[in-house]
Formats: structure tokens, sequence, C-alpha cells
């Protein structure tokens, strides 16, 4: 592993370091180790943004969870010192509920929330058991290497959240080529602006047709809101765009992503791949979610009243930034917090954030990485990497964390 990089403290205006900071070169799967440093600074520290602003860094775990908890701390981009993002071409602007605080944030939540309870969950799993055996199969049938992230981490998520929302899946490759530009750290406002407006704009017909069509579909439970007058369309269509979004880009690099660091994790691999217990896998899902990290940006938060927190005031107007991938790390929590071991009880993590904007579709996203991780493996054991590591192209350029492309062979 690369020496740690030196980083400066922030005890006077302007000698903050800038955040985000880069992974260290041969480290892909690990927390920049300039974030490892500010850990050991305290568990807050003051970091500069490309603007200038310098919002607090939220590096431990007790805290991260103390202010994810607390009512004076705002999700909402509009509250005085919210942090701007990673770049001044990164654009701003609220993602329907997931940006907005109590009480428009629980009533709109309250609104799609049954759809992803555990029962109704549980209950699509062996649709998805099919969906994944079928795509295993598809890949087998063809000559290697092949490409795991078209052939096998995109279509997967895509096909089930489609499914869920009543989105014809022959449309998941203009989703795919819309979404990637929106979370591109380089892509222009325009370009970002443009892929939205052409997802949305899709979405508000299909809810129009739902108005007129109501389907057994999730698509037709936001239509039915608008129907009541709860919402408007143009609501409902931000609510189907967060569904969307959240639903398949974020599992699709999880499951790249955990793939590529078992590769290189032979022994827990061998461990999962030998193992039929649905205990052990969700654990090793819940092990892997901890170890890997793919909002490698942090979650990000204003402070509306002063809070004393960690012997530290925290005055209304400051900015917060949540990285949970040192928070997961945080010795005082998680023992030899750097090493990957699946039969750790890793319940505890961050991975999906805590309270009240707890991620809604996490039930879903652990079902999906259990069929994954407890049939990939089993059913190609000789699964292998068909390019060294560091030839793989992991995703430093976008706001979510990931590999562009994951060659593999067997």
């Amino acid at each position: 592993m690369a020496d740690t990089l030196a980083v400066p403290t922030a005890d006077a205006p302007g000698t903050a370091p800038e955040f985000p900071m880069p992974r260290a070169s041969g480290c892909p799967f690990d927390p920049p180790p300039g974030l490892r440093k500010l850990q050991e600074e305290g568990p807050l520290v003051k970091v500069r943004l490309w603007d200038g602003s310098e919002p607090w860094l939220v590096t431990r775990y007790a805290e991260q969870k103390q202010l994810l908890g607390d009512p004076r701390v705002s999700a909402d981009t509009d509250t005085p010192g919210y942090p701007t993002k990673a770049s001044p071409e990164a654009g701003e602007g609220k993602l329907s509920f997931i940006m907005m605080d109590d009480p428009e944030h629980a009533r709109l939540r309250r609104m799609v929330t049954a759809p992803f309870a555990i029962r109704k969950i549980e209950a699509l799993r062996p649709a998805v058991q099919r969906i994944v055996d079928g795509l295993i199969d598809d890949m087998l049938a063809g000559d290697g290497p092949v490409d795991l992230v078209e052939a096998f981490a995109l279509p997967l998520p895509s096909l089930v959240i489609c499914e869920l929302l009543g989105v014809p899946y022959d449309d998941h490759a203009f989703f795919q080529d819309n979404t990637k530009t929106m979370v591109h750290r380089e892509a222009t406002p325009e370009q970002r602006g443009a892929a939205s407006r052409e997802i949305a704009g899709f979405l508000a017909g299909l809810i129009t047709q739902r108005i007129a069509e109501p389907k057994d579909d999730l698509l037709t439970t936001i239509a039915e809101r608008v129907t009541t007058g709860e919402i408007d369309h143009r609501q409902a269509t931000e609510m189907a765009l967060l569904m969307l979004f959240a639903g398949h880009e974020t599992t699709a690099n999880m499951i790249a992503l955990g793939t590529a660091a078992l590769l290189e994790h032979p022994d827990q691999l061998a461990l999962l791949r030998e193992s039929d217990d649905p205990r052990f896998v969700a654990g090793a899902v819940d092990e892997l979610l901890r170890y890997l990290n793919i909002a490698h940006l942090g979650r990000r938060r204003a402070v509306t009243e002063d809070i004393e927190i960690a012997g530290q005031v925290v005055k209304a107007g400051d900015g917060l930034i949540m990285v949970n991938e040192i928070a997961n790390r945080d010795p005082e929590v998680f023992e030899d917090p750097d090493r990957l071991d699946l039969t750790r009880d890793a319940r505890r993590h961050v991975a999906f954030s805590f309270g009240v904007h707890q991620c809604l579709g996490q039930p879903l996203a652990r079902m999906e990485l259990q069929v994954v991780y407890g049939t990939l493996y089993r059913r190609i054991p000789t699964l292998k990497l068909a390019r060294a590591v560091e030839d793989v192209r992991f995703k430093h350029d976008a706001f979510i964390y990931g590999v562009h492309e994951l060659p593999v062979a067997w």
C-alpha cells in the first residue's frame, strides 16, 4: 500500500485540507489515506471544497450516527451552509424527498414505503433468482472473457427495478446511458440536465398512462397520489426518477465492486463460494457493504441550530460531510477494520445511512446482493479477473464509486 498522504491540519482559516481526496495508488478498495489521517486527528475536522467553503468532515462512527439522527441537521440543499458538490461542474438540485426535511420528507416517503417492506421484497426473491440464473446462463453460453458490468451487474438491478416500477425493460439501455451521464463528475451541468430531462420526460408519460390505466406496479402507486391530489405530476415524476435511479445504479456498482474485491481476497471468496447457509451469505453482504463504499463523496448536511458534540460546538449555518467509508472503518467499532472478514458481524455499518433518511430501498438492495453473492461464485467457481486489478478502470471520476468495466474469465 502507498505511503499515507500528508494532510495539513485545519487550525486556521485557509489551512483546511481539500476534499475530496485521492485514493492511494494500488489500493482501490480502501478509503483515501488522507481521510484516515483526519480520522486520527479527531471526529470533526474542517475541510475545504472547490468553492473555498469549509464544512466539517465527520470522520467517526459515533458522531456520524449522532448527527444523522439529530433533527437540527438538515438534508435540504436550500438550507444555509449546505455543502456544495465536489466541483463547479457538478450542478445542484433536489432529488425528490431524500433532499428534504420532515414533515415534507416523511409525507412523501410514506407514499412509497409499502412496496419496499421486507415481506414484499422477500416475495420477489424467486424472481430475482431466476433473473440471476438466466444472466449467468447467458454468460456461460458464450466465450469469455466478458465484461461483468455489461453482462451481469447492470442488467440485473435494471430488470428488477423496471419490473417493480412497471417500466418497460426494452428501455433499459436508454436509462443506463442517461444515468451514467447524471453521475459523471466531469459531465457539464448542461449534459447532466439534458440526461435528467430525457428520463423525466419518459417517466412523466408513463405516469400519465397509469393515471388513465392503472396496473399492479410502483408507478401506479405513485400515479394514484396524483389522482388524489396529494402530489402534483412534477413531484410524481421526481419520485419515480429517484426510485429508478437509486434502484439500479447503486446496486450495479456494488455487484461489480464487490466481485472485484472478492477476487482479490481468494480466502474470503472461498468461504462464500462453499457456503449454502443463507445467514452466512447475508452476513457476508453486510461485511462487503461495510468494507467497500460507493457513496464516496460523503452524505451532505447543514446545521440549523448550534449543536455541541465531541467537545466542539457546530454552529447553525455550518456544513457537514459524513464520509461513511471511514466511519465503517472506525477501529473503535470494528476490530481490524481494514481487513475484509466475511465472518464478522458487520450489521452496524452505516452504508445505508442512519435516522429518518436511512435508505428506503435497503431491503431490495440487500436481497439482490444476497442472491448475487450467493449464486455467482458457486455457479462459476473458477471465475477470475481477465486483467490485473491495476488495469481495471475504477470510477474515480463519478459521484458513485465502482468500476467502469470488469473483464472476467473462467
